[in-house]
């Protein structure tokens, strides 16, 4: 990446993790901190808490996207961060469990996501698009890491009130980031890869292989944000561990579930084993919600349940969003990624709210049984998908094109070896092509693309 590509983005990833890490603090303690607020005894309400961020997240989502395309990413970054910085004030100042609902509404209303990789997209070239959302991606995964690590530490240092007001301090320095480290955008365009096309999305919701996908993740997210209602307080009920002593649980085992993660992830991916991999994910998954339901009350039990929840989270985690880019169709390779972040985010709302609601009127145990009934459903779905190719998007620009060009260089691309499919984005100036990750004519192509008989 150039130089201008590598500042873009480090700091977009910045803003999404400094965002994600306000989010996520507050999972590993603020089960236990809800019990001292005024309507913190209904597991039903604080379950609500925890998930509405999610809601709000899936209705903005989209409007904030198309929003940026009229008015500019950076104008609607911006506006987005201010929403979610008030909710996190709101929330810190709360004082009682309605406020905190109400915070936690307009953190999620601050769905800046579609715009911050809209506006990604505006600042690298095609070839090197994949690897600038690499670094997002694993920011995420790092800012969730970390957040359950540090939570229990923040906890005892500035309790869950200084966590949301440190969450919107966070986020008005990433106004600063966007506004002067950010480099500024060109020409505002619409990107295939990187954004959602509403008159595509009839095509994603009607594709099973997607709808396999869509449903993983909305299973995923809403049993670990179940799982966190419950989990804080069996480590402090069964163990008697002090909240703040929490990451002495958490960071070992999420450490040890790394250990698994990156020889998985290999395997599937060098010799072509991702459906067993990522099937055997969602069996670990189901097995450890089903510990959970039946040694909630036994600490070294709900520890290791522990280890295997993560190994299995993190396989997953990883694996999803390569399956959905290598199974959408490259000129909706966008609008599927929309669907599934959308899906991600009511999961997440889903799994507060009826993992609260249950907590209250069945107990802890009857949480993990719903969440062990979402992930056999999904472990049932996944049975029956398609092996995934094994292909790579790659994009290259070429400018406008007339009708008949179009075909041609479709026609003349298709005969490469390694080359899977090629679509050409006439709108954009982009050929997109879905190539062999065992090896594909990169050069033959190239020479092509370059004006090449």
């Amino acid at each position: 990446m150039t130089r201008s590509e590598r500042r873009a983005a480090a700091s977009l990833a910045a803003i999404f993790g400094l965002r994600m890490l306000g989010m996520f603090l507050i999972l590993p303690v603020f089960a236990l901190y809800a019990q001292d607020l005024p309507g913190g005894d209904d597991h039903a309400l604080v379950g609500l808490a925890l998930g509405m961020y999610g809601l709000t997240q899936a209705l903005f989502m989209l409007p904030f996207g198309m929003a940026s395309d009229r008015w500019g990413r950076k104008p609607v970054i911006i506006a987005g961060l201010l929403l979610f910085a008030l909710g996190s004030f709101v929330a810190a100042a709360a004082d009682d469990i309605y406020m905190v609902i109400l915070g936690r509404a307009l953190q999620g209303a601050g769905a800046i996501s579609a715009a911050v990789t809209a506006l990604l997209a505006d600042l690298t070239r095609e070839e090197k698009r994949t690897q600038a959302m690499a670094m997002v991606g694993s920011t995420i995964g790092l800012a969730f890491a970390l957040s359950l690590a540090a939570g229990p530490l923040f906890y005892r240092w500035i309790g869950v009130p200084g966590i949301f007001a440190m969450t919107g301090v966070l986020a008005l320095l990433a106004i600063v980031v966007v506004k002067f480290v950010t480099p500024n955008p060109g020409l505002t365009v619409f990107h295939s890869d990187a954004q959602t096309n509403p008159r595509r999305l009839g095509d994603v919701l009607r594709d099973g292989e997607l709808l396999r996908l869509d449903f993983g993740i909305f299973a995923l997210h809403a049993a670990q944000m179940a799982m966190f209602l419950i989990v804080p307080l069996a480590l402090s009920d069964a163990g008697g561990l002090p909240a703040d002593a929490h990451w002495q649980v958490y960071l070992p085992v999420l450490l040890g579930s790394f250990v698994f993660l990156v020889p998985a992830v290999i395997y599937g991916e060098k010799y072509g084993r991702m459906k067993p991999v990522f099937v055997s994910a969602i069996g670990l998954m189901f097995l450890a919600q089903l510990g959970f339901s039946l040694f909630i009350g036994h600490f070294w039990a709900v520890v290791a349940t522990l280890l295997a929840y993560f190994v299995a989270f993190n396989i997953l985690e990883a694996t999803l969003p390569s399956l959905v880019s290598k199974v959408a169709p490259a000129e909706a390779k966008g609008t599927a990624m929309g669907v599934y972040n959308t899906a991600q985010a009511l999961g997440l709302f889903f799994g507060g709210a009826v993992g609260g609601w249950l907590a209250k009127g069945w107990g802890q145990s009857a949480v993990f049984v719903f969440c062990a009934a979402l992930i056999g459903v999904w472990l049932v779905l996944a049975k029956g998908m398609r092996p995934p190719l094994r292909v790579k998007t790659q994009m290259f620009h070429v400018g406008h094109l007339e009708a008949a060009a179009v075909q041609q260089l479709a026609a003349r691309l298709s005969v490469f070896a390694g080359v899977e499919s090629v679509t050409v984005l006439v709108d954009e100036g982009v050929v997109m092509l879905k190539v062999s990750q065992l090896g594909w004519d990169e050069e033959g192509v190239k020479h092509v693309l370059q004006g090449g008989e």
